[in-house]
């Protein structure tokens, strides 16, 4: 089952941009020099399940909790440990202080937010870069470069479980009951598996051409799909490319409803408002963040934004958007709520 919509009232298209007009966005400072002092280093954004805490890594190897309240990083909490750049952080869906970090040498670890205590790492999982929870929390999946696929667990420092693929994989998604997994390929198209076993779901009652697999796929891209993120009322699966388009498939029938191609460069993250009205794509090949209305597919409005935007996230109870923008942390909203 999807996430229960939050007791929060859902704006309607036409009053999208007169609530975010007179909003500012909220800038989050480093006290020091990151430790790689590049721009663009924060390369993913995670909320906990009840928008209290934001998570970044950064490919300088920082990963910090940040308070949405308190913008100055002396508030804010610094996880150290990994010895190579952070390439995905996400927080257990059902436990709000359980923290996932995946670095680029191979190794995920799990944090206790509240005590910074490393509670668990599971190692050699190769060049990895995509990182997904079960809904349910018991245990992720975690993608490298190499095709590799790896059911890991948050109490286990052994891999449950190793499925090579026979392309490379990217940053995957879930659906609500946790039995299918939605994973993005080099080839452009979205591969079904089931979970946990990892096998290709098949057409049902459908003729398949000689020659042909008979693996269910969706095809929505003449370029690498890059990532996958299925809505908080599971209607639709959005899925963005290296072609520098972003598609929604309506998942009653697996048609592709509609594509934004307002977006200038590959899509690499993509996130929902808490209720499923609106969908938002990053690239980091220029600035600007275009949202979509989810059921008509029209442009409702743009975030200025300074440079490109590699990483960002809707908080999973209001409409706070959060992004990176120049390899800072940017999040706008909070305001409204404070009013």
């Amino acid at each position: 089952m999807p996430p229960p919509v939050r007791n929060r009232q859902s704006l309607s298209k036409d009053k999208f941009v007169g609530y975010f007009a007179p909003l500012k966005s909220q800038t989050y400072h480093e006290s020091t020099q990151s430790r790689g002092g590049g721009v663009g280093s924060i390369r993913s954004i995670a909320w906990n399940p009840v928008g209290s805490l934001v998570a970044t890594g950064s490919a300088d190897r920082t990963l910090r909790v940040w308070n949405p309240e308190k913008p100055n990083a002396r508030f804010s909490t610094d996880l150290k440990g990994h010895a190579a750049g952070i390439d995905k952080v996400a927080f257990n869906p059902v436990k709000d202080a359980e923290l996932c970090s995946l670095s680029k040498d191979g190794v995920a670890k799990f944090w206790d937010v509240r005590t910074k205590a490393c509670v668990n790492e599971v190692k050699d999982l190769g060049d990895a870069h995509a990182l997904a929870w079960a809904p349910d929390g018991s245990s992720l999946l975690v993608g490298n470069r190499s095709g590799g696929l790896f059911r890991i667990s948050p109490t286990e420092s052994a891999i449950l479980s190793s499925h090579p693929q026979p392309v490379e994989a990217y940053q995957m998604s879930f659906c609500w009951s946790g039995k299918k997994v939605f994973l993005p390929t080099r080839e452009g198209s979205i591969r079904i598996l089931s979970y946990p076993e990892l096998e290709p779901i098949l057409h049902v009652n459908h003729a398949v051409k000689p020659g042909e697999s008979d693996e269910f796929i969706l095809k929505g891209h003449t370029a690498p799909c890059l990532t996958a993120e299925l809505s908080p009322t599971g209607k639709y699966l959005a899925t963005g490319g290296g072609d520098a388009i972003m598609s929604l498939f309506e998942t009653q029938d697996w048609i592709c409803k509609r594509t934004n191609t307002r977006i200038v460069g590959p899509v690499k993250s993509i996130s929902f408002t808490f209720d499923g009205r609106y969908v938002v794509g990053a690239c980091e090949d220029g600035p600007g963040l275009d949202v979509t209305h989810t059921e008509t597919g029209e442009h409702i409005h743009t975030f200025k934004t300074a440079g490109p935007c590699h990483a960002l996230a809707w908080a999973p109870t209001r409409y706070c958007l959060a992004y990176s923008d120049l390899g800072i942390l940017r999040i706008i909203g909070l305001d409204a709520d404070r009013k």
